[in-house]
């Protein structure tokens, strides 16, 4: 037997109790405590409704208010007008019944692929941007830019990378909002550098091997991607949907690395729980009256990241600062 969430109190319920609304259904608990009236109000359909056209993205219970504007343009469109028609959720807050265009994602990809190009016809480039546990402690910038540089001698590295960000970017987009999602994807990959930076042993100018590890470069934007991956499956299950595919995907990933030993499993690592550490902060600010916390609490997962990056880099002070200063002499 399937159980799936409801979607007022979030409890699961079985197919007997389920009772279809808008947006997903209410269990026999809820339904006596929904007026009538509430029903209409949320456009609940009399009729069935016409089948979804193949191509439309996976539709789950919004579990935060969405990013239409009830005071937009698309307020008080009714279904089948040119403007983006919406629903209510449990909270009241607005979802938009058609996904919007996942801009960001596209932003995203194209800037990959310009830089890509640009890798291509200067290879002084990647240089400039990619990030090392060094480089990072002399140029901080790099924790970001390496996420939009890709190997340059690869194409199915950028390629990779951009198929599973646009399958993920398709969902997750239209789901957050383009602000919540690009503040997922970019602390995604802050985390993956600053996993990078936490996993590098510790710096021993004696010790050849440490040393190396920490002038290792490494780009790409998998670090953010694996950060979107974790969000879908947090989301898919906080909906009480299906997230065995995801399971494999993951698992899939996970495995990579003791296939191709130069992927940066750590940028995997990192990124990945700074996704899931950003989606749970949005589950658990969904509600109106908690939503005033949601960028408070992005905010203190960046000053985290940083924080820890900074002790990273206390701890290996005299190291650094060792070979910074015969860096600068030999320059």
């Amino acid at each position: 037997m399937s159980y799936l969430r409801c979607r007022s109190c979030g409890r699961p319920a079985c197919a007997e109790c389920q009772h279809p609304v808008v947006g997903g259904f209410d269990c026999a608990d809820c339904v006596p405590d929904a007026a009538p009236d509430r029903l209409a109000s949320e456009g609940a359909p009399t009729a069935s409704p016409p089948a979804a056209a193949p191509t439309a993205a996976p539709r789950v219970n919004p579990p935060w208010p969405g990013p239409t504007d009830p005071t937009g343009p698309g307020a008080g469109a009714t279904p089948g007008s040119s403007a983006s028609a919406s629903l209510a959720t449990p909270t009241g807050a607005e979802v938009a019944e058609r996904p919007a265009r996942p801009v960001v994602t596209y932003t995203i990809a194209g800037l990959c692929l310009l830089v890509y190009l640009w890798q291509r016809i200067d290879p002084r480039v990647i240089d400039l941007g990619d990030f090392s546990p060094i480089s990072g402690y002399v140029e901080p910038w790099r924790f970001l830019t390496a996420a939009f540089l890709h190997s340059p001698d690869s194409v199915s590295h950028l390629l990779f990378n951009m198929m599973s960000l646009w399958a993920m970017g398709q969902f997750l987009e239209p789901a957050l909002g383009r602000a919540r999602y690009t503040a997922l994807y970019l602390l995604s990959a802050l985390g993956g550098s600053v996993g990078c930076l936490l996993l590098v042993p510790a710096l021993d100018v004696w010790d050849q091997a440490a040393t190396m590890a920490w002038f290792r470069g490494v780009v790409g934007a998998s670090g953010a991607v694996f950060g979107l991956f974790t969000a879908v499956f947090l989301v898919l299950r906080r909906s009480g949907a299906s997230v065995a595919g995801m399971v494999v995907l993951l698992g899939i990933n996970a495995a990579l690395p003791f296939i191709y030993r130069n992927i940066a499993w750590q940028a995997h690592l990192g990124g990945a729980v700074v996704g899931l550490v950003v989606t749970a902060i949005f589950l658990a600010t969904a509600r109106p009256v908690r939503a005033r916390w949601t960028w408070p609490a992005l905010a203190a997962v960046a000053v985290a990241l940083v924080g820890v990056s900074v002790a990273k880099y206390a701890a290996n002070i005299q190291a650094l600062q060792y070979l910074t200063s015969l860096a600068g002499g030999s320059g």
